[in-house]
């Protein structure tokens, strides 16, 4: 690793979906070459169009200072000399261009979609999980980057293959609740609980769950009913007490992950740290396409496999099972070499 930090300007959203990404790409970086960071959190003022944002950046009359002064309050004058500029989210996609152009045309990288109108070509690498983004010269399509490092979290290199033939002792779920068209009936989070209950009870599977911020009030206390039986639930995680950064701790002594479809963060951040992982849905759904891209991108690579709440039996989650074949290889590092292709001038001293 060279000794000189490479120094990043990292714009970070309001949305942990979001600037978890671009930590994740942070993440990456910092296994080739050590990483000096400036976290600067943008926020739009709600006055400001994103249709006369993007005429803006692509006028001739364009000034980054102004723009980044009137729009997001920040003062571009202010800002540190820097290596490289990151971020994800469409709010941080105007800054980022003017971050980059302001500071000499530094490399940018975005993760994510474009807003409609903007070219790839306003940033140096842009990071899909959207097969459709394979053939332009600006994107590079990986699993979405994550920061968890599954060697730190003490994964095994090889999974076990779960199936009929092999139930795991220790299955983590990961609970979410709705979200834009995922709508749960309590009926479907009944269900759900019935069925770890009877894994439990047909496997000898206990289960370490973690509720999430969106989990409703009236489910986390469901769940909190069933974690009485130490027989079944071995840890509970109420996000109302915990609070967020705790799917570590699962995700480091899960054999797999059963988590709700709503949240394709954790599906994504499940998936990296090499864990087989089963989505479960209600019967109320639907995917933008872009999403579904996505999904369908985690399906195809058999990294992960989707079973609705109302058609849950042991059985048929065994099947599943034996369908995954969790990741190999570290994904960081697998996204680092890959950065290191696509800007090896970030990395020339390494």
């Amino acid at each position: 690793m060279t000794a000189a930090p490479l120094r990043v300007i990292f714009l970070a959203d309001t949305r942990p979906g979001h600037y978890h990404l671009a930590q994740g790409v942070i993440a990456a970086l910092e296994r080739l070459r050590p990483v000096e960071v400036t976290r600067i959190e943008v926020k739009r003022k709600w006055i400001v169009p994103t249709r006369w944002l993007r005429a803006r950046i692509n006028a001739k009359s364009f000034f980054p200072p102004r723009m980044l002064r009137m729009s997001y309050r920040i003062d571009a004058y202010a800002l540190p000399q820097a290596d490289l500029v990151v971020s994800a989210g469409g709010e941080t996609q105007m800054p980022n261009i003017c971050v980059s152009r302001f500071l000499g045309g530094i490399p940018s990288i975005f993760c994510g979609s474009l807003l409609r109108g903007l070219a790839p070509e306003n940033f140096s690498l842009i990071i899909s999980s959207y097969d459709r983004d394979a053939t332009s010269p600006r994107h590079m399509v990986v699993l979405k980057p994550s920061a968890i490092d599954p060697d730190k979290l003490g994964r095994p290199k090889t999974v076990p293959r779960y199936g009929p033939d092999l139930h795991p002792k220790l299955a983590g779920l990961l609970v979410g609740g709705n979200a834009g068209p995922f709508r749960y009936k309590r009926e479907e989070w009944e269900r759900l609980l019935a069925f770890i209950t009877q894994v439990s009870r047909e496997w000898g599977t206990r289960w370490l769950i973690s509720t999430s911020r969106r989990t409703p009030d009236g489910v986390a206390d469901m769940i909190a009913k069933v974690a009485e039986d130490e027989s079944v639930v071995a840890r509970f995680i109420d996000y109302r007490t915990a609070g967020p950064g705790t799917l570590p701790e699962i995700f480091g002594k899960a054999e797999i992950i059963v988590c709700t479809e709503d949240s394709s963060t954790m599906i994504s951040e499940a998936v990296s740290a090499r864990l087989p992982v089963i989505g479960v849905a209600p019967k109320a759904h639907r995917f933008t396409d872009e999403e579904q891209d996505y999904r369908d991108f985690l399906i195809n690579n058999n990294w992960c496999r989707v079973l609705p709440i109302a058609e849950l039996t042991p059985a048929k989650f065994a099947d599943a099972l034996l369908e995954i074949t969790p990741l190999q290889q570290n994904p960081l590092d697998t996204l680092a070499a890959k950065l290191k292709e696509r800007l090896p001038e970030l990395f020339a001293n390494g």
